[in-house]
């Protein structure tokens, strides 16, 4: 075990431009880690705040240099000189420091920024790869976790929303592919219909531009329905079987749409209740392999949330992400009335490791999948979610199938199956 001797952070950079915070903590044995935050462009109420400056001669107001402060003149005045391996303490004594319900004091980026590198130090410090030691920590058995199969890629094939400019009302299309043991595999097969899709696209007269999360975001598209058919196609072009091969997924972000009880999906001209969305989207998994729907509907809407889940076919996932929000009391409020019956899980939702890891051992000990998610325009290269969906035995990663701060979580999924395959 290693004391932690100093904490710095800087403001770097984040995927759509804009600042993010990263810490580095040094410990007193000479190992030095860093963790860097990602946070949403399409960001639910319920999650823990991101600290910006408000400075508009600097990045329009997007600077983190408070966030930097208060992890150099606050956080690490408190946790200077505690052991390292302290995962659970460091992070109380923050979430105490801030004194807030949802870490507005000194922001949640701030915060996880040093909860993150706290535990990618100790990891090293041990001489144990992050997965091993997250499922140490919070005891989890890894070898279990690891005779089982990896995570496989939810990952993202076409954006809207918030997400891109001038496509659809719905923030994301997803595909999953099935049968295949071999993360590896996996990844490679996601890609290749992703390639497809692109000409697919551009058969029908649609750019294949890329949007905040690296997946296409076709300008003009005319319909919420048609990101479907597009992906149907593209799998049966290259001799898959749609449901067996591959399935898909979709997340509305419903929230977005969502204004003064009604849910308004200007692409197809229609305004609704929930009852009536309900039924919108039903059509939609009679018609096409959808194994997984996401925040399908308003994150306080709980009723509608309940009638879903209890309407959907056997073994389709209904998503807690908004609605959640890697929060471990409205997760159980969500277990408790079946509103979801599998969660998103994101960082900085939580804002500490410690709050995520108890999201994700509640939805365990429930028999519940979990989901670990990149973030829209403020995700960074580190790859810790990755470590954390391998440590807790999570069924998916979501994450968009281009740009680097994208793939970089995909290649170290490759990486850690080498390495299990190794030893």
């Amino acid at each position: 075990m290693s004391k932690i001797k100093s904490i710095k952070a800087r403001e770097i950079l984040a995927s759509g431009g804009t600042p993010s915070v990263e810490a580095e903590v040094e410990l007193e044995s000479g190992v030095a880690e860093k963790a860097s935050v990602s946070f949403g462009v399409s960001a639910g109420k319920h999650e823990a705040a991101v600290i910006f400056d408000g400075d508009m001669d600097r990045y329009g107001g997007k600077g983190m240099l408070k966030a930097v402060e208060n992890i150099e003149n606050q956080i690490a005045v408190e946790i200077l000189g505690m052991e390292v391996t302290e995962q659970r303490e460091i992070d109380e004594k923050m979430i105490g420091l801030d004194g807030t319900e949802d870490k507005s004091r000194l922001g949640g980026n701030a915060i996880l920024a040093v909860s993150m590198a706290v535990a990618r130090a100790a990891a090293k410090d041990e001489g144990v790869p992050l997965y091993k030691y997250l499922g140490s920590v919070f005891g989890m058995d890894p070898s279990t976790v690891l005779r089982t199969s990896l995570p496989k890629p939810m990952m993202v094939m076409i954006e809207g929303g918030k997400h891109a400019v001038n496509t659809t009302d719905i923030q994301e299309y997803l595909c999953m592919p099935k049968g295949l043991e071999s993360a590896k595999a996996a990844i490679e097969r996601n890609q290749e219909i992703y390639s497809q899709l692109g000409e697919v696209l551009k058969k029908n007269g649609l750019s294949t531009n890329v949007g905040n999360e690296g997946a296409y975001a076709p300008d003009g598209i005319e319909s919420n329905e048609k990101p479907l058919k597009y992906l149907v196609e593209a799998i049966e072009t290259l001799g898959l079987r749609p449901g067996e091969d591959a399935v898909l997924g979709i997340d509305a972000a419903a929230s977005e749409f969502y204004q003064n009880g009604k849910y308004n999906l200007d692409r197809d001209g229609v305004s609704m209740d929930g009852e009536n969305l309900i039924e919108y989207w039903l059509k939609w998994i009679e018609k096409y392999p959808i194994a997984t729907v996401e925040d399908l509907l308003f994150e306080d809407d709980w009723e509608n949330w309940t009638k879903l889940t209890a309407r959907l076919p056997s073994g389709v996932l209904n998503i807690g992400d908004d609605l959640t929000a890697t929060n471990s009391k409205r997760w159980q409020k969500a277990i408790d009335t079946k509103a979801a019956n599998s969660i998103l899980i994101k960082l900085n939702q939580a804002g500490t490791v410690s709050e995520t890891m108890d999201c994700c051992i509640l939805a365990k000990v429930h028999g519940l999948p979990t989901i670990p998610s990149h973030r829209g325009g403020g995700e960074t290269d580190d790859t810790f979610l990755v470590d954390l969906a391998v440590a807790v035995g999570s069924k998916y990663i979501k994450v968009g199938p281009t740009r680097g701060e994208r793939v970089v979580k995909y290649n170290r999924l490759m990486e850690i199956e080498e390495e299990i395959k190794e030893n």
